[in-house]
Formats: structure tokens, C-alpha cells, sequence
């Protein structure tokens, strides 16, 4: 297939792309869409007989599943009765000022004008959510049982490759890296079919031998999983689990295989925990050994003595051949620290072979006699570092494993994971496959897989499960353009990674973009052998406007290996087109052909484009690839590819696809959120503010990414707001200008309508209602903290120019073996706590003022108080869990909390004193004493 589409391809030496002869120029026979089958597949000798094809009934691979009428349309009811009430409500406090207070009523009307524009960027693209079903069965007849085209019934499914990445192996620990790995090499597909790679953007010998360890390993871990149908593949996650293994286990020698391979896994981690400090002692030796040889040669040349100042011999790390480490050392030397070290791939899982390798009955104890015993190619990849250049953290390095995958294996599908989120479904790729090889599929960029967590503390104090983001915004956004890209647990197209537009880019229309077209459906074979060879991607690929977003990629580097992988990407990623409404397919059987072997100059070429001067003068990273220029490219590069018209899907599977960890402790959660809200700032004032997007980015889709820049700035109004009850209860007056019936019925109904939609969103989600309180506390805690800090911390870069660093969050557990939940009680002081803490002791001091004024007031003006008590205690209400944090374990809380509130409520108290001083006489600003 390289050879047949090396001719579609014109290059130069600057890299430049050539479009003028793309990607659909094959001729054949018959034309399905744009599908083109060569003349040699109907040749009426028990081949694919093109009657047969077109008469073939079609057999979808998923399916939409909606959500029920009587569910979404009183949904969208209240929606829209929400927004006239709203209207209605802010109208009459614009025209219903508060004499007595304006500064009040003014405040308290900007944020409610506020609060009401970010609430319907939040709930428009809630109106069509969706479900989606797959049907692995028919998966399985379509691509993997014999046919005609497929007399051995050998897999025809494309090729996808797994990329994991890490970069420091203190934060994140080499052995969970490992468990990761091993799910992925135990995973349930075509093992031929499928590649994994590691990025060590760290270049640490440590990470670089636990992957040799775990590949050892995965010779025994693999075939058991396939034996004896693991699920979880993750040995950790397997061997923890609290329920009865033997459960629908038949095979007589489960017990004993299960046994030995605990064994197994225990040494294995007792040889991973020892790494360091045999990497250490080897270290010591080999540098002791050099020292010796450096000293005996020194003496030979000065006449048997050494010299007055000695032997200077560089501490280097050694690998176990007895060679320097390329990447860095444990004492960092030039070319060899972390941010200056050569480029290292090595393959530590050769490319399988294409026919089953069965195992026998003593491999290793174990008998895998009928049991396929092939492990998946695997690379460890760690790409060069050089003083002096900007290597774009995360993305800079995806983008160097995609360019190193595409020269060793090429799968026209990456699924993307983080070190700490393993493969928990082994099917979790071949769902995602449905989606891809179905009818359309050629149009989906990514499938994105919600993240689940373990670990969480049972009562999710800080929302950590996001089932709100997870199961109910993104579910939501699933029934218009797609879901956003959310850094981990997602399938890409390497094509639409590519900056590639997609076919038929303007296929779907409609407020939720999920209307299609209509088109011209193939009825006869005679019609079907009339139509044009030309491709319509041709005309939906040219720029709509003069955005250069929507133009072609041109600049991929001067490696002509690599973009020759292009086209073969592009046409091996396509659907099956086994029925006539299929278009832009590729006939059965077309992958079929093995892979060949890596010789050395390939490898050589993948260590060619992993290099930090390749991107130089390309297009990688700007449209082509991960995009950098911000700490959130992951929404970056999902919004960049729906711009361009592609669409993406969101694939929930009834057991979950991929489980990960997340912080627990409330000071990592703060900085997590800072990091994404940060990045929002970021993309607002970018060229990725979703203002600027093109016609192709459904409106709905538009508001939706338009949100995501937005959110952060709703803090700013937030805090205001969380001071307005404590300034109503010193000052005495409130933000109306009395507690009349047209200001309580309005609350009222907002409320009312609020609870409903809340509890009807929870019905069409799934999720609780525990985790949707959960979810409105962190919303109050972190918008009043981290969202504030990133405001600020995006104006500074944007506005002068400062870079903002982020430390990697610890996937390492807490040292506390005993407690699985020892990190939620530690307290880690951080700025972020300084707002929160403000809020609830200014409020707190406040109700204490307020009712002494009340109580000791000759007329007292009980419904102001009332009034303000009520909103305090909603703003300390959504804070207990920041409450519950700074207190830690039994109540111990810190000395700089208690010496904060009392430096707050003695400021507060003298500062309102001066401002309003108490006298003799009642109804003023003070109070009598």
C-alpha cells in the first residue's frame, strides 16, 4: 500500500505537502461514495460479487439510544421558562432600585446580570443530550469472521496505537507506569494490529527499566489474562479487588494459574521498588571502575605517581550493558539532565508475527497450551532535549510519539492515556471501533471515554468523580458536535490529527448539527457504476473564509519516510464499505497484509523525527498535531479539529473503559482546577476564543467552547457576591429595598425552576443527587480560589508577558499504608485558601454584628436580618467541605487558619467601626452598646 500511494505524494525538500493529487485517486471498477474497488476484487471466480454487494443488507455497528420524550421535553420546557423568568426578574431589579442603598443594589445587579449570561452559556448546549450504543457482535462478523475476501477470517481491523506518557518517575511512579502498560499489552485486540509507546519526557533510566521489567512480565501476564478472561488486565487493580476471583471462572487450574501468577507479580514489584538502588549501586561501581582505570592511566603518564590535583572522573549513570545512560543522570552533567539529554527509542516488544504463536503446557508453570501467547509491539521513547528550545511540556512530546509511531507501526487510530489511567474494559478499543468503522465514521475525529476514578474517599468531598462534567455535560455535548478533548482516555483519527478537513464537512445542519443533508443515495448497480471517480472531498476541503484554519496542512518536516505514512494512515482508517451507503470505505480484506519487520535505518528515522530541532520551520503544533501555547492543550487540539468541521463522539461503556486516580488532598485538587481554569483564560484571549471560529463550528458547539473560555471570569462576580450578605448585615439595609411579594415570588420560582431542571438533569444523566450537591459546593469553592487565581495569573501572561509554571500532579499515594485516605486529611497551606477563608470569617463576623444590631435596635428590621442570615448561610453552607479540609484529621486544625481569621475579624471589626462608629441613637449605622 506504501508503494501504490508513494505516487499521490509530491514533496520538497522544505517538507511542504503537495495536495494537487490527494488521497482519492484510485480507480477501479465500480465507485461506492468514494469508495473504489479494483477491478481484480469482482472477478466472478468466488470473489466479492458487486450484486451481492449493493443487495447486501446494512448492518450498523451502534446506535443512538434517546433519551425518553417525557424526560427531555419538560426538560427544555423549563429551560426556556427559566430564561422568561430570568428576563422578567432582572427587568424588575433594574427598574426597582434600592434608595437606600445603591451601591448595593448596584453591585448585586452586575453579578446577577452576570450569573444569568454564564447560566445559559451552561444549559444551552445542555437541550439534546444523547446515549450511544455499540454492538461488538457485529463488529466481530464484520472484521473478524471469514468471508469471501477473508477466506482465514484473519482480522481486518485497522491498526491503532496506545500512547502513554510520563515524566517524572518521583511523581509518578514507575510501577503504576507499569500496570498501565501491562493493561494495555493485555488488551482485547488483534495483537498485530496493535502498538504501544511510552513518552519519558523525563529521560529517566528508572522509567526505562521498569518498562524492560514489566515487558519481562507481560509474557506470562498476557497470555494469563487470555487464558482465563482477566478483567480488570491491570495486575494491581486485579489482585486488589475485594470480591470472590473464582466467580464464573470454569478452568480446572484457574486456582493454580492464579496462584503462581500472584507469585510472579509480587517478585516483580519487589524488583521494581529495588531499582533505584541497584541503579545506584551499579552506578557506583562502574564510576569506581572508571575511577581506577582513569587513575592507572595517570600514573603511567607521570612516571607511576598521580598528579598534584588528581583524577577528575564524571559520576555517570550506567545502564546494565555497561554503557553511559543517553538521557539523565542521577548527578546531571550537559547532555545528560533534564532538559538536555539526547533522543533514545528503543523497542522492547518486537513487532508480532501475523499468525498465533501458541504456547505449550510448561511456559513458565503455566499451561497455554491453545493459547495465543504473541505480546504487542512496544517502544520506549524519550525524545531529544536541548538548552535553548521551547519543547511545548505534553503536547511537544505527543507530538513526537506521533510522528515516531507513524515511522515503526503507523495505526491509523492513537489512543492516548495518562501513566495512572489503565485499561480497565479490555473491549474498551474495539467499542471505540464501532464508532469509527460504521456508516460516517470517516467523519469522527477522536472518541472521547468519560474518566473514572479510584481512590476517592466514599463521601467525594471535592467533587473528584466529576460525574457532572462526565456524565451529564458531556453527554450533552455528545448531541451536537461532540464532546471536548479532556487530555486523557480519548481515540483519535491520526488523519484528523493531521490538520486535515474532513469529507463531507458540511453533511450535518441544525441548531444541535445533527440534522443530515440530504444526498444522493446509490440504488442500482447500473448508477452505481456512473458515478464520478472524483472525490467531493476536493470541494469541502477548500478554506470557507480566510482563516488559515481551514486551509491544508503543508509543513510536516523534511522526513519523506513520514509523509509517506499519510495516505496509508488515511486509507486504512476509513469504514468498511460493505454496503452502497457507505462512503469514502475501503473494500474487505485490504488489511490483511502483515507488517514488516523494523530494520535499523527505520528505527533511525524514528529517532530522526523525535529530535528538537525537527519542528523547525513546520506546521507541527500550530495546526498539525497537539497544539501548543497552552497548559490545556488538550481542549485546544479537540476545539481545533471541530473547527475544521470534524465531529467527535463520546463512548460510554456499560463496564468502564479506563480508570485512573486523582488527588484527594484539597490543596493538590486547588491547583489542579488553577491549571484548567488557567488554560481558559489562556484560549479566551487567544486565537482559539471560540468568537473566531468558523462556519463549521455548529453554533450550540460555539457556545459551548465559547463557556469554556468564559467560566473562569464568573469568579470575579462570585466572590462580590459571597460578600454581599456579611456588607447587607453591617450595613443594615439589604439589596432590594424591602422584602416585598414581587421579590420573594421571583426568588421562588427561579428556584423552583432550578431544582426542577437540576433533578431532571439527574434523571437523564444518572448521576446522584449527593454527587450533584458535591459538585455545586467545589463549584462555590473553587470559583471563589483557584478560578480568581487564574484569572490573574492569564491576565499577567497575556497583558505582560509572565509564564506560568505548574508542578505535575503526585500520582504516588500517601505514606500512610494503613489509611487509603490519609492524603484527604493532610493540610498543605497555599495561597488559595486566603479568599475562601476571607469569605466565611467575613461572613461569620458579619451574622454576629448584624443580629446585635437587630436584637438591640429600638425598631428592629427583623426581615433585613433575616434576609442576610439567609444568603450567609448559603455561602457557608457550600463551604463546609473547604471547612472539613482546613480542619484535617480529628479536627487539628492549623495555626496560620486560626491566626488568618483572627487577623480577618479584627480588621473587619475596626475597619467597620471606623466607618460606621455606634452611638446612643437607634436606626443609624451603628448600634447602641
Amino acid at each position: 500500500m506504501k508503494s501504490n500511494n508513494k505516487s499521490m505524494l509530491l514533496r520538497s525538500q522544505t517538507g511542504d505537502f503537495d495536495h494537487n493529487r490527494w488521497l482519492f485517486e484510485s480507480k477501479g471498477k465500480y465507485g461506492i461514495g468514494n469508495a473504489f474497488w479494483p477491478d481484480d476484487i469482482d472477478n466472478g471466480e468466488g470473489g466479492v460479487s458487486m450484486s451481492d454487494f449493493l443487495d447486501k443488507p446494512w448492518k450498523p455497528l451502534t446506535r443512538k439510544v434517546k433519551i425518553p420524550a417525557k424526560v427531555l421535553s419538560p426538560y427544555r420546557l423549563l429551560i426556556v421558562l427559566r430564561l422568561v423568568i430570568l428576563f422578567f426578574f432582572l427587568w424588575w431589579r433594574v427598574t426597582n432600585p434600592n434608595e437606600d442603598a445603591m451601591w448595593l443594589w448596584g453591585l448585586s445587579i452586575v453579578c446577577e446580570i452576570w450569573f444569568a449570561f454564564s447560566w445559559i452559556l451552561d444549559i444551552l448546549p445542555k437541550l439534546n443530550p444523547i446515549n450511544r450504543a455499540t454492538d461488538l457482535a457485529t463488529l466481530h462478523d464484520k472484521f473478524e469472521q471469514p468471508s469471501p475476501s477473508n477466506p482465514t477470517g484473519r482480522s481486518d481491523l485497522p491498526g491503532v496505537d496506545v500512547f502513554v506518557s510520563t515524566a517524572d518517575p518521583e511523581k509518578e511512579p514507575p510501577l503504576v507506569t507499569a500496570n498501565t502498560l501491562l493493561s494495555i499489552l493485555a488488551v482485547d485486540y488483534p495483537i498485530e494490529k496493535l502498538s504501544a509507546y511510552i513518552s519519558d519526557d523525563g529521560g529517566a533510566i528508572l522509567t526505562f527499566e521498569a518498562m524492560a521489567e514489566a515487558v519481562r512480565f507481560a509474557e506470562y501476564w498476557v497470555p494469563f489474562c487470555r487464558k482465563h478472561d482477566i478483567e480488570p488486565r491491570n495486575p494491581d487493580s486485579y489482585f486488589s479487588i475485594k470480591k470472590d476471583p473464582t466467580k464464573n471462572k470454569k478452568k480446572p487450574d484457574f486456582v493454580k494459574d492464579r496462584r503462581w501468577i500472584k507469585r510472579e507479580y509480587d517478585e516483580f514489584k519487589v524488583r521494581i521498588n529495588g531499582l533505584p538502588e541497584q541503579i545506584k549501586k551499579r552506578a557506583e561501581q562502574f564510576n569506581l571502575r572508571e575511577e581506577l582505570k582513569e587513575k592507572r592511566i595517570a600514573k603511567e603518564k607521570n612516571g607511576g605517581v598521580l598528579p598534584p590535583d588528581g583524577v577528575e572522573v564524571v559520576k555517570a549513570t550506567w545502564m546494565a550493558d555497561g554503557t553511559h545512560w543517553p538521557g539523565t543522570w542521577f548527578e546531571p552533567k550537559p547532555d545528560h539532565s533534564k532538559g538536555d539529554h539526547a533522543g533514545i527509542l528503543q523497542i522492547m516488544s518486537k513487532v508480532p508475527e501475523l499468525e498465533p504463536v501458541m504456547g505449550g503446557p510448561n511456559e513458565g508453570a503455566l499451561d497455554f497450551t491453545g493459547i495465543d501467547t504473541r505480546v504487542p509491539m512496544f517502544a520506549y521513547v524519550s525524545r531529544e532535549k536541548r538548552p535553548g528550545f521551547d519543547h511545548n511540556k505534553k503536547a511537544g512530546a505527543m507530538n513526537g510519539m506521533v510522528r515516531a509511531s507513524a515511522i515503526l507501526s503507523n495505526g491509523a487510530f492513537i489512543l492516548n492515556l495518562d501513566c495512572d489511567h489503565y485499561v480497565y474494559n479490555s473491549k474498551a478499543i474495539k467499542e471505540g471501533m464501532c464508532f469509527m468503522m460504521d456508516r460516517g465514521g470517516d467523519r469522527i475525529c477522536y472518541i472521547q471515554f468519560p474518566q473514572r476514578f479510584e481512590g476517592i474517599d466514599p463521601s467525594d468531598r471535592y467533587a473528584n468523580h466529576n460525574t457532572v462534567f462526565f456524565d451529564g455535560n458531556m453527554r450533552a455535548l455528545d448531541g451536537l458536535q461532540g464532546p471536548v478533548y479532556v487530555g486523557t482516555g480519548c481515540m483519535f483519527r491520526r488523519y484528523a490529527l493531521y490538520g486535515f478537513n474532513p469529507p463531507r464537512a458540511n453533511e450535518y445542519n441544525g441548531v444541535f448539527g445533527q440534522e443530515k443533508a440530504p444526498a444522493m443515495h446509490v440504488r442500482t448497480q447500473s448508477q452505481a457504476s456512473q458515478i464520478s471517480e472524483t472525490s467531493d472531498l476536493e470541494s469541502d476541503t477548500q478554506p470557507l473564509t480566510d482563516d488559515p484554519d481551514l486551509g491544508l496542512p503543508k509543513k510536516f518536516g523534511n522526513s519523506t519516510i513520514f509523509t509517506d505514512t499519510i495516505p496509508v494512515a488515511e486509507y486504512q482508517g476509513r469504514p468498511l464499505a460493505d454496503h452502497m451507503s457507505v462512503q469514502n470505505g475501503r473494500p474487505p480484506g485490504a488489511l490483511l497484509l502483515p507488517r514488516p519487520p523494523l530494520d535499523a535505518p527505520t528505527v533511525a528515522e524514528a529517532i530522526a523525527v523525535i529530535s528538537c530541532w525537527y519542528e523547525d520551520n513546520t506546521e507541527w503544533g500550530d495546526r498539525i498535531g497537539w497544539i501548543y501555547g497552552s497548559v490545556t492543550e488538550d481542549v485546544v487540539t479537540g476545539y481545533r479539529m471541530h473547527n475544521r468541521g470534524w465531529r467527535s463522539v463520546y463512548c460510554i461503556t456499560k463496564r468502564d473503559a479506563f480508570r485512573g486516580t486523582a488527588p484527594i488532598n484539597l490543596t493538590d485538587r486547588l491547583h489542579q482546577v488553577l491549571r484548567w481554569a488557567t488554560g481558559s483564560v489562556e484560549i479566551f484571549f487567544s486565537k482559539n476564543n471560540a468568537m473566531f471560529a468558523t462556519r463549521r463550528l455548529k453554533f450550540l458547539q460555539r457556545v459551548a467552547y465559547l463557556n469554556v473560555g468564559i467560566y473562569p471570569f464568573t469568579s470575579i462576580f462570585l466572590v462580590v457576591y459571597c460578600f454581599l450578605p456579611a456588607l447587607c448585615l453591617f450595613s443594615g439595609t439589604f439589596i432590594v429595598q424591602s422584602l416585598d411579594i414581587h421579590f420573594l415570588s421571583y426568588l421562588l420560582c427561579i428556584s423552583l425552576t432550578l431544582i426542577l431542571i437540576s433533578l431532571l438533569e439527574v434523571k437523564w444523566s444518572g448521576i446522584g443527587l449527593e454527587e450533584w450537591w458535591r459538585n455545586e459546593q467545589f463549584w462555590l469553592i473553587g470559583g471563589s480560589s483557584a478560578h480568581l487565581a487564574a484569572v490573574f495569573q492569564g491576565l499577567l501572561k497575556v497583558l505582560a508577558g509572565i509564564e506560568i509554571s505548574f508542578t505535575l500532579t503526585s500520582k504516588a499515594s500517601g505514606e500512610d499504608e494503613d489509611d487509603a485516605f490519609a492524603d484527604l486529611y493532610v493540610v498543605k497551606w497555599t495561597g488559595l485558601f486566603i479568599m475562601p477563608l476571607t469569605i466565611i470569617v467575613v461572613n461569620l463576623v458579619a451574622i454576629v454584628i448584624g443580629a446585635s444590631r437587630t436584637i438591640y435596635s429600638v425598631i428592629p428590621q427583623w426581615n433585613k436580618l433575616f434576609g442576610g442570615i439567609f444568603f450567609s448561610m448559603w455561602v457557608l453552607t457550600h463551604m463546609y467541605p473547604f471547612c472539613k479540609g482546613l480542619m484535617g484529621r480529628r479536627g487539628k486544625v492549623p495555626t496560620i487558619v486560626y491566626v488568618w481569621s483572627g487577623l480577618v475579624s479584627i480588621t473587619v471589626s475596626l475597619l467597620w467601626i471606623t466607618i460606621s462608629p455606634p452611638d446612643d441613637v437607634s436606626g443609624g449605622g451603628g448600634f447602641s452598646v
